[in-house]
């Protein structure tokens, strides 16, 4: 959902020239403010996002550039343009932060058209980098992932589970008999019935966890910190509530696998196929069931 004013977030240790710029964009961001790198720091990941970040050089303790490093090291902040806001500018500074990854300078004493002027611009390229960005991730009917952000987001999911030893599990789902639904309901129809999965799976997901559509009928949910028997609860849950929703008149059903990351797993792929013939063993059974390979 898009917010009705993008956040600002303005890093610098004077108050005065923070009051400066907040009187410039108010009307127009949203706006938040850090007297210091720590305190940006601690913002940066905090609701609501900053959609940019006007930063300070000079500050005590952390100065400008060592708060752009930190920020190039967290995982949320590093689509975020920064600007670096300055009184001391010369060649050599520009060229360094625009290295470290800076995406403009605006020098002090500010003057409001150019503030105005080169936020606007960058927070229309974030939005654009942002809007491809979704598409390039995300299943366009259902909004899930794609299969091919399954596929990267779950490597990393897994190289971080191994590596600190966490729990992980997997969940794959298939409707029921999703092509007598297409057959005798229409392709239409069939599509409301994967936007009403999709929803479902949404609304069953934490945080921490994500879920995808893995192509035709069949979803994904990857849980973290979750073991097989939390993982089969979770799937039982969700089964359990799609059994009950009638969608256009269609009763609908899943099966679904479940499987826990152990030593044996060599990569995100070994865990999908288990999940798989977990999957096959509940169609086997009888559809609408979880099994646990």
């Amino acid at each position: 959902m898009q917010k009705n004013k993008e956040v600002i977030l303005i890093v610098d240790d004077l108050a005065s020239n923070i009051q400066v710029l907040a009187v410039i964009l108010e009307d127009t961001y949203q706006l938040k403010v850090a007297t210091s790198g720590a305190r940006a720091l601690e913002l940066i990941d905090r609701e609501p996002l900053p959609d940019l970040v006007l930063l300070d050089i000079e500050m005590p303790q952390m100065n400008g550039y060592e708060v752009l490093e930190k920020l190039q090291e967290m995982k949320l902040a590093q689509n975020i343009p920064v600007i670096f806001v300055t009184g001391n500018l010369n060649p050599e500074d520009e060229e360094k932060g625009l290295l470290l990854g800076a995406v403009d300078y605006i020098t002090k004493p500010v003057r409001p058209a150019i503030v105005k002027a080169r936020i606007k611009t960058h927070i229309i390229l974030k939005r654009q980098r942002d809007e491809l960005i979704y598409i390039a991730s995300h299943d366009k009917l259902t909004g899930l992932y794609n299969r091919h952000y399954l596929a990267e987001l779950g490597s990393q999911t897994f190289a971080s589970a191994r590596r600190h030893n966490d729990s992980m599990s997997v969940i794959m789902c298939d409707i029921d008999y999703f092509k007598a639904i297409n057959d005798n309901h229409g392709h239409l129809n069939g599509d409301k019935v994967l936007q009403a999965v999709g929803s479902l799976l949404k609304n069953n997901t934490r945080t921490e966890d994500f879920s995808a559509r893995f192509g035709g009928e069949e979803f994904v949910v990857v849980v973290w910190r979750c073991n097989a028997q939390e993982a089969k609860n979770k799937a039982e849950k969700i089964r359990k509530e799609l059994s009950e929703l009638e969608i256009d008149s269609i009763k609908v059903t899943a099966s679904f696998g479940v499987v826990q990351l152990s030593h044996k797993h060599e990569n995100f792929e070994d865990l999908l196929k288990e999940a798989d013939e977990a999957l096959y063993k509940a169609k086997e059974n009888g559809r609408n069931r979880v099994e646990v390979f």
